[in-house]
């Protein structure tokens, strides 16, 4: 069995599908991060490319460049995020749920690097 995200959570870019849970995995496996989200960032070649939005956990001392680096070997080159935005907090609904919808919004003009 394979679970594959919702169609407003897998990310286009260039004509190829990108899956967000599987880099949201990726990044909850680093030992310095407490949550991630992975959301569609506009880019102007590729139509979309994966943000990764991380809330390290207290005392974690980690920047993009170190973020970046642990997808190396783990997903294909072309997969992993263009940028991280490290963020204080998620949003999340009262029930726990992560309000991607939030972060899409909170995002929108992110310019990627």
């Amino acid at each position: 069995m394979q679970i594959t995200d919702r169609s407003k959570d897998v990310i286009k870019s260039g004509g190829e599908w990108i899956s967000s849970i599987e880099l949201e995995n990726i990044a909850m496996a680093h030992p310095a991060v407490l949550e991630a989200a992975v959301i569609a960032c506009r880019h102007p070649k590729w139509d979309e490319r994966p943000l990764l939005v991380v809330v390290k956990k207290p005392g974690a001392d980690l920047d993009r460049a170190a973020m970046l680096a642990f997808y190396e070997g783990r997903i294909a080159r072309w997969q992993i995020p263009d940028d991280v935005v490290f963020v204080d907090e998620m949003p999340h609904t009262a029930t726990g749920k992560m309000l991607k919808l939030k972060l899409r919004q909170q995002f929108e003009g992110h310019t990627l690097p």
